[in-house]
């Protein structure tokens, strides 16, 4: 298991080379008709900027019998086997880290977790760190989500006054995750494409505004824009006296 620890301590440290930014993977109907893999992987994709895609025949790794175990569904134990790759290392590092493990777990498409990543013989992994250019990430935030959304000072005042601020937003436990995945959360579905990542509007489905367009790696630097902003202070619970 030391290499899961490498491969998520230099996850954001080095850079994946062009021909390992991207990898095939096999998985079983049973599994792939549940929606698991829609939920999962661009998730990964969004973190590391490595696209995976979903394959029937030979791939580059595949969900399975064989390999790390990597989360379970009831008694089924789904591991991942791979050829080695570098991304595919990656790709099971994330897997067995506690962001990969709240991913898998949060996926509950009727209300209830299908699957579960507390395995006995686990490894405890360090988190990725937040690496984004957070420089980058102010401009991208004061460009596309500041129409919405308070980011700093400089929109205070042009912003929709029912969405909530980017400090606000800073004090969620899950912070980090929302702003990862702000693309797949309601209404930013309707109006919001993810190069490489997100399927283009469907013809009868035009976004209803402007479209934001942003990149994986512009997704990053908002994550490290805001990592930097103070929580807002909403003050202290009330006291009934």
């Amino acid at each position: 298991m030391l290499k899961q620890i490498a491969v998520m301590a230099s996850l954001f440290a080095t850079s994946v080379s062009a021909q390992d930014k991207a990898f095939t993977l096999q998985a079983p109907a049973s599994l792939s008709e549940t929606g698991f893999l829609k939920h999962l992987l661009p998730r990964f994709s969004l973190k590391t900027g490595i696209r995976i895609t979903p394959v029937t025949g030979t791939a580059d790794a595949a969900f399975g019998a064989t390999g790390t175990p990597v989360f379970k569904a009831g008694e089924t134990l789904w591991h991942l086997s791979g050829t080695g790759d570098g991304a595919v290392d990656i790709f099971e590092a994330w897997l067995l880290s506690d962001i990969g493990k709240r991913t898998i777990e949060v996926f509950a498409p009727q209300g209830t977790p299908l699957f579960s990543a507390q395995l006995s013989d686990a490894t405890t992994v360090e988190p990725v760190a937040i690496t984004g250019d957070a420089a980058l990430g102010e401009v991208v935030s004061l460009k596309r989500c500041g129409r919405c959304h308070v980011v700093n000072d400089t929109n205070r005042m042009k912003a929709i006054g029912s969405t909530p601020s980017f400090a606000l937003m800073r004090g969620f436990p899950d912070w980090q995750e929302r702003f990862e995945t702000f693309f797949l959360r309601k209404p930013h579905p309707a109006f919001t494409q993810v190069a490489e990542v997100t399927e283009d509007f469907a013809d009868n489905l035009p976004s209803p505004i402007a479209p934001i367009e942003v990149t994986l790696e512009e997704i990053a630097a908002i994550v490290g824009f805001v990592a930097l902003i103070s929580p807002a202070d909403l003050g202290a619970p009330l006291q009934s006296q």
